[in-house]
C-alpha cells in the first residue's frame, strides 16, 4: 500500500494545475518538437531529436509523479488562524537566536516543501521542532550543530 502524502488544500490544487499544464500543454509541445526533429532526417546524430526525447521522458516522469502524489494525497485540515499551536498549514514568524534574524515559514507536508518560498516540511528538523509549539517559546532545533529559535507568532497571515 502506498504511503499517504499530506498536502494543504492549496498544495493539492497547485499540483492539479501543474498536472493539467503538463498533460494539456507541455506534452503537446514536446510532441511537436519530436515531429519537427524527425523531419530533419537522420535521427542517429540529431541533437534536436535527442533533446526532445529527453524532455519527453522528463515530462512523462513528472506526470507519473504528480498522478501518484494526487492519488495518495490526504488534504490536511489547515489550522485555524486563531489557534495558538503550530501545526501543518501554520505560518510561523520566528527569530533565529544565532543572528537575531526573523523569518516566516509555512509548515507543509514534504511534497509541498520549498524553502525558497518559505514552505518547510513538517519532517525537516526546524519543522519538526516547531510542531505543537506556541508563541513565545524558545525551542531547540536538533541538527548536528543545534540552534535555538523563538516563536514570535504562529498561524499568522504574512501575505
Amino acid at each position: 500500500m502506498a504511503e499517504k502524502i499530506q498536502l494543504t488544500k492549496e498544495g493539492y490544487e497547485n499540483f492539479q494545475k501543474e498536472l493539467r499544464q503538463l498533460i494539456d500543454v507541455t506534452r503537446e509541445e514536446v510532441k511537436r518538437q519530436l515531429i519537427e526533429a524527425r523531419a530533419q532526417g537522420d535521427l542517429s546524430e540529431n541533437a534536436d531529436y535527442d533533446a526532445a526525447r529527453a524532455r519527453q521522458a522528463e515530462v512523462e516522469g513528472r506526470i507519473i509523479e504528480l498522478e501518484n502524489i494526487l492519488h495518495n494525497a490526504i488534504i490536511i485540515d489547515e489550522v485555524k488562524k486563531n489557534t495558538r499551536k503550530v501545526g501543518l498549514g501554520s505560518t510561523v514568524h520566528i527569530k533565529d537566536l544565532r543572528d537575531n534574524k526573523e523569518y516566516f515559514y509555512t509548515i507543509t507536508g514534504t511534497s509541498e516543501a520549498n524553502p525558497s518560498e518559505g514552505k518547510i516540511s513538517n519532517e525537516c528538523p526546524l519543522g519538526r521542532a516547531l510542531i505543537d509549539q506556541e508563541k513565545g517559546k524558545v525551542i531547540t532545533v536538533k541538527v548536528k550543530k543545534e540552534y535555538q529559535v523563538e516563536i514570535l507568532s504562529a498561524n499568522v497571515n504574512n501575505k
